[in-house]
């Protein structure tokens, strides 16, 4: 969920673990997005990215009266992909391309921004009718420097088409990547990694290693890893190569992200590039309203922060 305010890292709570497959675990921190709050866990001081992600917001849960619920007005963004996932609720998306798709739990929805692209998230004339909940997680992706000015596309994926393995008793969705022998049809364009597992109480999971850079986010729930206790909301970011085992101390949801190591990123507002230029050719360009806006949402936007 995109913010209205100047994105900068956060300097949240870290702890130095004692699990030797850990290298330090964030404590996210409150985000207020009017209406609702998110916890966002990166950007942080000392933890900018894993991977190819330079973005991670858990939205919710939060529930709404009927009327008003969520209603970010047109932004744009530039060289990054944004994924977007939903445990419960619905958000509709609207575009510059023309896309017009409702999100509903359990789909993945890919807008890779590229050169540019604009949108929107709202909701439905119908959802605005009921009482309902809003509870998902937002990602954004940092392109190869190679794939920064590709043409911008939003691609989504059914939950039908996101493939499950049975890891032991542990049913574990792989959404973008590949692990444990399956292959998700997300797109992607570098080394990437993004699996979600529900965990019993006492069930035990081994992360796969497949990647160079690995987090492990508690959505809810908490685990343990030799010893070391992780609480609901934390992310612990794993050490390159080592072999981890979690276990559910509680019945738990959780993510983990990961990719091949990426250079360093400038994140600015909802712009992520390799060059510093090109966010100030890109807040100057949406300043003079250079982008188009998203066919049937064209009345207001969200303005460039001073």
């Amino acid at each position: 969920m995109s913010t209205e305010t100047h994105l900068t890292p956060d300097a949240q709570q870290t702890e130095a673990p004692a699990c030797n497959a850990i290298d330090r675990i964030l404590h996210s921190r409150s985000k207020d997005l009017g209406g609702f709050s998110v916890r966002r866990l990166l950007p942080d001081s000392k933890q900018r990215k894993v991977g190819p992600w330079v973005f991670f917001d858990h939205m919710g849960p939060a529930e709404f009266a009927p009327g008003p619920g969520i209603n970010v007005r047109p932004h744009p963004h530039v060289n990054l992909a944004t994924v977007t996932y939903l445990f419960e609720g619905e958000i509709l998306h609207r575009d510059s391309l023309g896309s017009l798709q409702t999100i509903r739990p359990g789909d993945i929805n890919l807008m890779v921004a590229g050169r540019g692209i604009v949108h929107s998230e709202r909701e439905t004339p119908a959802a605005q009718q009921t009482t309902r909940r809003l509870h998902g997680l937002q990602l954004w992706l940092a392109l190869p420097d190679a794939d920064e000015e590709t043409d911008p596309a939003f691609l989504h994926y059914p939950s039908a088409d996101i493939p499950t393995v049975m890891v032991g008793d542990v049913p574990v969705r792989v959404m973008v990547g590949s692990a444990y022998g399956v292959a998700s049809p997300v797109k992607t364009f570098a080394q990437t990694l993004y699996l979600e597992a529900d965990l019993k109480t006492g069930q035990p999971l081994t992360l796969p290693d497949t990647v160079a850079e690995r987090a492990l986010y508690i959505a809810s729930g908490g685990l343990q890893a030799d010893g070391e206790n992780l609480p609901e909301y934390s992310m612990a970011i794993l050490k390159t190569g080592a072999e981890a085992t979690v276990t559910a101390t509680q019945d738990s949801r959780i993510a983990l992200i990961g990719g091949e190591a990426m250079p360093e990123r400038y994140v600015w507002w909802n712009f992520v590039s390799s060059r510093k230029e090109r966010i100030g050719q890109a807040a100057q360009a949406w300043k003079d309203g250079l982008f188009p806006l998203p066919p049937g949402d064209e009345e207001e936007f969200i303005p460039l922060p001073e």
